[in-house]
């Protein structure tokens, strides 16, 4: 298992912590970990499961609206 910081969330992701932390609360995106007191991280396998949805997603209305 590998534990992604911020840096490397937003390298994945491309979206400002602030919209990260939106759409967690909203419950639309994988939860971060509390690693220390001042440390959080995502699990990389979760982040990349949320991302293929939108991979699938986007395949899904591509095929749909031929």
């Amino acid at each position: 298992m590998r534990i992604l910081s911020k840096r490397q969330l937003k390298e994945l992701v491309l979206y400002s912590p602030q919209h990260v932390a939106r759409l967690e609360a909203a419950g639309s995106f994988p939860k971060r970990i509390q690693l220390g007191q001042c440390r959080v991280g995502w699990i990389e396998q979760e982040v990349l499961d949320w991302l293929q949805k939108r991979i699938d997603r986007r395949d899904q209305s591509l095929h749909g609206s031929r």
